[in-house]
């Protein structure tokens, strides 16, 4: 029988399992670690895009999107988002959990008035809900990597539009 896996908003109570969850799907604890030091920082961190998956009350995903900078050559500013870290219990991967998180993460960042989404990703994984490579808008990360792995997505029609720029990641994300 299949379970029922339900997507809401992180709660207090659920910080725990969801370090234990983070540090099992990672097989590390740098990623969970990464997640305890964003919910603390008030400039980045929003309440309402931390999203876990549950079945039978169990947390087995978790999904965090915080606030992070584009800087143009002028020193402009853009705000956007980054997908990470996500992550799902090894004994519930395959069966669309991600998905699911992805899914309901880039609909309400989008009811929250975010206009776009960065991600380090699969390329083959991300796509599919409509990332592209960031160089597309002539977006890069403050990083060497291959461009096929390096994407975003408008959350809105034109929510890149005149953005460009480098990555600026909230400085817990160099801890890992």
């Amino acid at each position: 029988m299949k379970r029922e896996i339900i997507i809401r908003q992180e709660e207090p109570a659920d910080i725990p399992a969801v370090y234990a969850m983070n540090s099992e799907a990672f097989g590390q604890d740098k990623e969970a670690k990464l997640v305890d030091a964003l919910r603390k920082n008030d400039a980045v961190f929003v309440p309402g895009l931390s999203l876990v998956a549950t079945a039978d009350g169990a947390i087995v995903g978790h999904i965090l999107f915080t606030k992070i900078k584009i800087v143009d050559q002028g020193g402009h500013e853009f705000e956007s988002l980054a997908l990470a870290p996500m992550a799902v219990s090894k004994a519930f991967q395959k069966h669309g959990i991600g998905r699911q998180l992805i899914g309901q993460g880039l609909i309400v960042a989008k009811e929250l008035g975010f206009t776009s989404v960065i991600v380090l990703g699969h390329e083959y994984y991300y796509p599919r809900f409509g990332f592209l490579p960031s160089s597309k808008w002539h977006i890069y990360p403050p990083f060497q990597v291959p461009a096929n792995v390096y994407m975003a997505i408008e959350l809105v029609e034109g929510g890149l539009q005149h953005v460009t720029g480098t990555v600026q990641y909230p400085a817990e994300f160099a801890e890992v």
